[in-house]
């Protein structure tokens, strides 16, 4: 037999803990399941210097304050994949690689990943100068120079969002024209701080050995291999929600995505969406932190109806 929860919330990153937390405070037994260790991309993030509380913390640190409020009520942590939910009326069952667990209610809190353009150095520097994420990361290269990598929406928008605070920003993009809208490629190109290099193809992250120190691309049009100094590499080619084992239940948008509403619901009774897994703008610790507060209360209130 499967052991049963009133909640499970699968992914332990700051949603999913705070989710945990509010629900188990509510006396419901919770069990939070990850992959990995608890945390989600704050392991792999340096410092946060936009989580209100603290001037600085370092990403690990602040996951582990979060899993000592997340647990603090009776919720328990365990490891597995989830492969797939199978909803047996009012109750769900939760598949993973490690055996199979039954719940009353399901938080689904796996987040979302930055596609990677897989070229030497982009690993290498992760958190010492290459990012995904410019409100996360901006404010360590102010009057710095910085490299962009993409030419959509997100690209443009994070570059803008740079030209705040760095020096330079220049947009290296793989075509001769921008995919993005035209309302952000015209903000784009009145802006004195950003320049552009077409028909690009990055080809290595270059550093030292603390951080990066520049880029090298291949230009389509020539085939001369050339460089640009940079600080930091902010880099934009899309992002993948982590939602295939969530195929078929319904609930995911064409891009993959997971619709909700106000409260977090789907369009199953039962189950709920938080944080970066979520159809959203902003994808940031706070506001995955909210997420998962309205999620835990939610539950609850689903659980006394039914």
């Amino acid at each position: 037999m499967a052991k049963s929860y009133d909640v499970i919330v699968i992914g332990a990153g700051p949603g999913g803990m705070t989710a945990a937390l509010y629900a188990s405070r509510a006396n419901l037994s919770v069990l939070m399941l990850d992959r990995g260790i608890y945390g989600g991309q704050m392991n792999n993030t340096a410092e946060v210097e936009n989580y209100p509380g603290f001037k600085s913390i370092l990403g690990p640190e602040l996951g582990e304050k979060m899993y000592a409020s997340a647990t603090q009520f009776g919720a328990e942590y365990g490891y597995g994949t989830v492969n797939a939910i199978e909803i047996q009326g009012d109750m769900k069952l939760v598949h993973t690689d490690e055996g199979d667990f039954e719940a009353r209610s399901i938080i689904i809190a796996t987040g979302s990943e930055h596609k990677k353009i897989g070229i030497p150095g982009e690993d290498e520097f992760s958190g010492r100068g290459v990012s995904y994420c410019a409100v996360c990361d901006g404010a360590f290269f102010k009057n710095k120079e910085v490299v962009v990598i993409g030419g959509g929406d997100s690209a443009i928008e994070e570059g803008l969002y740079l030209t705040q605070l760095a020096s330079k920003v220049t947009v290296i993009h793989r075509r001769d024209e921008l995919r993005a809208q035209k309302i952000l490629q015209d903000r784009a190109f009145a802006n004195d701080k950003m320049t552009f290099i077409w028909n690009a193809q990055v080809t290595t992250i270059e550093g030292d050995d603390k951080k990066v120190t520049g880029v090298t691309y291949v230009d389509k049009t020539t085939g001369e291999t050339k460089e640009v100094a940079a600080s930091g590499v902010f880099i934009y080619v899309g992002i993948d929600p982590m939602t295939s084992a969530f195929d078929d239940l319904g609930i995911l948008t064409n891009a993959g995505w997971i619709k909700t509403d106000d409260h977090m619901a789907t369009r199953i009774p039962g189950i709920y969406a938080i944080g970066d897994v979520r159809e959203k703008d902003l994808r940031q610790i706070t506001t995955a932190v909210g997420d998962g507060g309205i999620a835990g209360q939610e539950v609850f209130k689903y659980l006394q109806s039914i």
